[in-house]
């Protein structure tokens, strides 16, 4: 997929902050991706052997800067998820521009699971090791929901997008979109290994909890 930037405006951080971030990121990869690549494995085969479609789903999403590229998960949807998404618009249970169903008729039994545990998250290690993302960052958002954003929302884009962040630790799809925001542009200001290594503590919790996964 061509690279795009999505028109943002963006107040980038220190340069000095951003390097060991990304010493932490690959370091992180090289420690987890072997202990998780039988888990990513079994999981595939789970997607592959209950519906029908890719075992991976790949979707342009809205990094560092506007720019675009992307983003790999284990498809946790059906195979037509993407032409039904103006249907499920309709049922959004979320404030503000992301769209967010609790009972998502699009989500296969295995994808459910998958969400709840967070193992659908799994192949977006690669996009770290690709600079794409880092471990810890603001969810990288749909280009359609970007082109709907306020001015200071962008100011997300500053760093890369996470797998892991303060919106995750603190509700995930519970948060409305204005908080989620704010805890964005909050860890943005607060960018540090510091930060990113107490963000990482809490993620455990945040999964183990399952508050608004899904």
């Amino acid at each position: 997929m061509a690279m795009t930037t999505v028109n943002t405006c963006v107040v980038k951080p220190k340069f000095r902050l951003l390097r060991p971030k990304r010493v932490l990121d690959l370091a992180i990869c090289v420690v987890m991706l072997p202990a998780v690549l039988p888990v990513l494995g079994a999981a595939a085969a789970a997607v592959a052997l209950t519906s029908k479609g890719s075992v991976f789903f790949v979707q342009e999403r809205v990094g560092r800067g506007g720019h675009t590229f992307s983003m790999y998960k284990l498809r946790s949807m059906s195979s037509d998820a993407e032409a039904r998404r103006a249907q499920v618009e309709q049922l959004n249970e979320r404030e503000g521009l992301c769209v967010k169903v609790k009972h998502d008729p699009r989500i296969t039994p295995v994808g459910r699971f998958l969400r709840r545990w967070s193992l659908d998250e799994l192949p977006q290690l690669i996009n770290v090791l690709l600079g794409d993302m880092s471990i810890v960052g603001p969810r990288p958002a749909l280009v359609c929901e970007v082109a709907k954003y306020p001015d200071h929302a962008h100011q997300r884009h500053a760093v890369l997008p996470g797998i892991t962040g303060l919106w995750q630790v603190s509700g995930r799809a519970d948060v409305g979109f204005d908080e989620m925001i704010s805890m964005d542009v909050e860890y943005v200001r607060r960018v540090s290994v510091a930060t990113d290594v107490s963000i990482l503590l809490r993620t455990l919790g945040a999964v183990v909890s399952g508050r608004g996964a899904y």
